[in-house]
């Protein structure tokens, strides 16, 4: 006789009593009528259809009625060879080298799914447990990412790979939702700025999958985390929890966000550009997710943010946070430059040859050779800039060198006398005045060794003999002529001398040329 549930049972017992056709109960309970009558001489055979006793208990039928009888079984086809197949289990062979051995050693003709389900039976799957951990108001958020599918690009206008990234608080389940097109360091960083302004507050721990922009190296018990991100929680005062590798169910909560938005917001969808859903967003994350009603939370999530957990966030910095978004290791080459995304930042010279390492923020460069800062930069906005002065940066005797320009070697010749003013001013009117830039600064470095009186002296005497060089000058002061009697009158230059050919350029070239040509 096919066996019933009690309660169904019992009602059969109900509705004979009130004297229903079998072909009604049947009907009814979804049965065949010959259950029904079967059940029927049961019961009134045991007097349990009497109406003046109360229904039968599930007790009272268990009594009559017995246990319910097993299943009926199929000896499995590897049953005769148990003892070996179990052998197997228990040396941990896989389940397909087990039908492997059957099938040489025996000749077993069965199939691979009989071999499973033969060996799930020996050894059947522990029942996996977790523990829910449910946290108090502004404790904890998870943060991830999900790919979305291609959307367009607002700066180039062409199709790209677009990822949302969410914030879902712990308590609450409010969330913080961005489209971006990268999981960039810049990216990960600005994204948790701003969902921290779109909270108006910090959650106390993050926790966070093993994306590379957070963590360097994953691993349970001490995970390795990048330097720009510690600084954001340094910054902001949170702490990091990196989930174990593999376990994306450490921020289930978050994963529900991601696939909500994804199948919720995103699914069907047709947006211009990352700006247009990044704009539609907004209204989304205020509308249809904060104010359903949540599956665990049986609350709508804006509510209990409102109500309980913006109040338990940790308060925003007093100063704006300046993100560190990356760290770079460039070497100071021996012109005092470090390269720096392909610009160039001047570096005192002190740390030519060495490694440094480069924090790279949002408007400036910071240095540091271990943990001394060695300079701070502007931050370059084209490539190929030079940042940096080179007079404080290069040893002195370089620094010196450009810093004689023109300009500073006619105040020096200035402070010595009219004389030597006079001197270099008829050097730089020269045809390319820079190219006698040195012999001025030659003439004015002579103070040096003879004092300014002396070269005073002598370059009156050269501007006298119509020699204003450097050599002149030199020599003068050498021989200590500089305080000879000059003459009444300058000496005039002597004229270019004007050269003839001795010979017809015919006799050269055979006429091809004119000799006014030439």
């Amino acid at each position: 006789m096919e066996r019933l549930y009690m309660d169904q049972i019992i009602d059969i017992a109900r509705r004979l009593r009130l004297d229903q056709s079998e072909r009604q109960i049947a009907r009814d309970l979804r049965c065949s009528r010959k259950t029904i009558r079967r059940y029927r001489n049961v019961c009134r055979e045991r007097g349990l259809l009497d109406p003046a006793h109360s229904l039968p208990t599930e007790a009272d039928l268990l009594k009559v009625l017995g246990p319910a009888p097993p299943p009926p079984s199929v000896v499995s086809s590897v049953e005769p060879y148990r003892d070996f197949v179990e052998g197997l289990v228990k040396s941990g062979v896989e389940m397909a080298a087990i039908f492997d051995r059957l099938r040489e050693k025996f000749g077993y003709a069965g199939s691979y799914s009989s071999v499973r389900r033969f060996v799930r039976h020996v050894r059947p799957a522990e029942a996996r447990v977790f523990a829910r951990i449910e946290t108090p108001p502004g404790k904890v958020a998870q943060v991830d990412y999900g790919y979305l599918g291609m959307l367009r690009s607002s700066e180039t206008g062409t199709l790209r790979k677009a990822y949302c990234f969410v914030m879902t608080l712990g308590f609450s389940r409010h969330m913080y939702v961005e489209i971006v097109f990268g999981q960039t360091m810049p990216a990960w960083i600005g994204s948790h700025i701003r969902a921290f302004d779109w909270f108006g507050g910090v959650p106390c721990e993050i926790v966070i999958d093993n994306l590379k922009a957070a963590v360097i190296v994953a691993a349970l018990e001490d995970a390795v985390l990048s330097k720009p991100y510690r600084r954001l929680g340094l910054g902001y005062g949170f702490l990091i929890h990196p989930c174990a590798p593999a376990t994306p169910r450490h921020k289930g909560k978050c994963e529900n966000g991601v696939h909500f938005v994804q199948r919720n917001f995103f699914a069907g969808q047709e947006f211009l550009d990352e700006k247009d859903a990044n704009r539609r967003l907004i209204d989304w994350l205020m509308g249809r997710a904060g104010e359903r009603i949540h599956g665990t939370t049986r609350q709508a999530p804006i509510f209990l943010f409102n109500q309980e957990e913006k109040a338990a966030l940790l308060p925003l910095p007093v100063e704006p946070f300046d993100p560190l978004l990356r760290v770079a290791q460039p070497t100071v080459h021996p012109d005092c430059s470090a390269n720096v995304d392909s610009s160039y930042y001047l570096i005192p010279y002190r740390y030519v040859g060495k490694s440094l390492e480069a924090h790279i923020h949002p408007a400036t460069v910071s240095f540091y050779d271990g943990t001394t800062l060695v300079a701070v930069r502007e931050r370059a906005t084209r490539p190929g800039q030079r940042i940096g002065d080179p007079n404080e940066c290069y040893p002195e005797a370089k620094a010196a060198y450009l810093r004689r320009t023109p300009k500073v070697c006619r105040a020096e010749a200035a402070l010595v006398g009219p004389a030597c003013l006079q001197l270099v001013e008829e050097l730089f009117a020269r045809a390319f005045p820079l190219d006698h830039l040195r012999a001025a600064q030659g003439v004015v470095r002579l103070t040096e060794k003879f004092g300014q009186e002396r070269l005073e002296a002598a370059c009156r005497r050269a501007l006298c003999f119509n020699d204003p060089s450097y050599r002149r000058v030199k020599s003068i002061l050498s021989a200590g002529s500089e305080n000879e009697p000059l003459p009444d009158q300058p000496i005039a230059a002597e004229p270019a001398k004007q050269y003839t050919y001795a010979r017809s350029t015919d006799e050269f070239f055979g006429g091809l040329f004119d000799d006014a040509a030439l």
